[in-house]
């Protein structure tokens, strides 16, 4: 009886673990073959002239020049504006507020906000920014939108990390005479940088896949401009660029070029993020 019921648990154990590691292949398969065919079908379309000239009507060149630009805006407004937010505001969550109840009202007001779909965020941005405020649909409407939907990711982020601060810096340095706001900036901040620069890196890949939100607020002009010109006019973000070329004109072999484009970005950012904080953690534990 016991061999039975320990050949038993043995073959379910073996059972489970092919399965696991068969999911394990099929999504390493999914990824890969995805990344491959995209890159495969876009590499080839990049071109000097696609990434250094804007659209031209007249004599029918397509470049994705002012996109570029367009998503840089946008990456550095909504960066801008969402960082000191979310970081204060998960400061004051975990170092000053001292009701529980409204901390816990507020995550999971955050938690209910990182759940809705970008498009009923667009449409928020649209009525709200773009048509309350009079901003017209600008850039500038759509990293505000964009503000909106990364603040409960930069706060979460950020809060993690403030508590994985051992409570003994800080008792320390309170026994040392330092006050509050001095503890805050010389001992839990520095512990707590990794958690921050992930925060900040999850909202740039957030930010540059996004297009729902952007059709409604940033529109889809591929037009040059400077940075503040720019940002009170209307333009078209790489994702945008793409959804228009792929679904409006059919110019596929742009749409496959803006989409090698933007997996390498991703790419680059997901790298550029583990490699942060790796350095990160390994300065703080020195």
């Amino acid at each position: 009886m016991k061999r039975s019921l320990s050949f038993r648990r043995r073959a379910y154990g073996a059972v489970m673990m092919f399965l696991m590691r068969l999911a394990v292949v099929i999504v390493c398969a999914l990824a890969a073959s995805l990344v491959a065919y995209v890159l495969w079908r876009g590499v080839p379309n990049i071109t000097w002239e696609l990434l250094s000239t804007k659209r031209s009507y007249a004599n029918g060149t397509i470049g994705i020049l002012p996109d570029i630009l367009s998503t840089v805006y946008v990456v550095a407004a909504s960066l801008a504006i969402v960082l000191p937010l979310g970081v204060g505001a998960a400061i004051y969550l975990n170092e000053y507020a001292r009701s529980r109840r409204l901390v816990a009202v507020i995550e999971y007001a955050a938690e209910t906000l990182s759940g809705i779909p970008s498009i009923i965020y667009g449409l928020v941005g649209m009525l709200f920014f773009c048509q309350f405020l009079n901003m017209k649909t600008s850039l500038l409407a759509g990293s505000l939108t964009l503000v909106i939907m990364n603040l409960p990711t930069v706060i979460r982020t950020t809060q993690e990390s403030l508590r994985t601060v051992p409570a003994g810096l800080r008792e320390g340095a309170f026994a040392l005479g330092a006050d509050k706001w001095r503890v805050i900036r010389t001992v839990v901040l520095p512990g707590s940088v990794p958690g921050i620069v992930a925060g900040c890196i999850l909202s740039v890949g957030r930010i540059l896949g996004e297009s729902a939100a952007l059709l409604f607020t940033a529109g889809f002009a591929h037009e040059l401009y400077g940075f503040f010109e720019g940002m009170g006019s209307a333009g078209a973000t790489l994702t945008v660029a793409l959804y228009v070329y792929a679904k409006e004109e059919g110019e596929f072999g742009v749409a496959f070029a803006i989409a090698a484009i933007l997996m390498a970005l991703t790419l680059a950012v997901n790298f550029s993020a583990e490699a942060a904080g790796r350095a990160l953690r390994k300065r703080s534990g020195q």
